[in-house]
């Protein structure tokens, strides 16, 4: 039986990350990262796959605005492949 997966709080993703609570909660709330399932007490969790697109945001800004970020992302999400 395969353990569950691992979900991370927004607490977990700053230190990892360096990255403040508020920014977290814009990148959520402008659709950069996506929580994949909340708590019972509603607090957002979010898949390992969120450090590469963190990461990722993180690289773009420099040369992009995060509505440039979002549309690029949108994009590349759109020719994933759906598991």
């Amino acid at each position: 039986m395969a353990a569950p997966p691992k979900r991370y709080k927004v607490g977990e993703i700053m230190r990892h990350t360096q990255l403040s609570r508020q920014t977290i909660h814009n990148y959520t709330m402008l659709g950069l990262i996506a929580p994949v399932e909340r708590t019972e007490s509603g607090h957002r969790l979010y898949d390992e796959t969120v450090f590469d697109r963190i990461r990722k945001i993180e690289m773009m800004k420099v040369h992009r605005t995060l509505q440039e970020i979002k549309e690029y992302l949108d994009a590349e999400d759109a020719k994933a492949p759906h598991a």
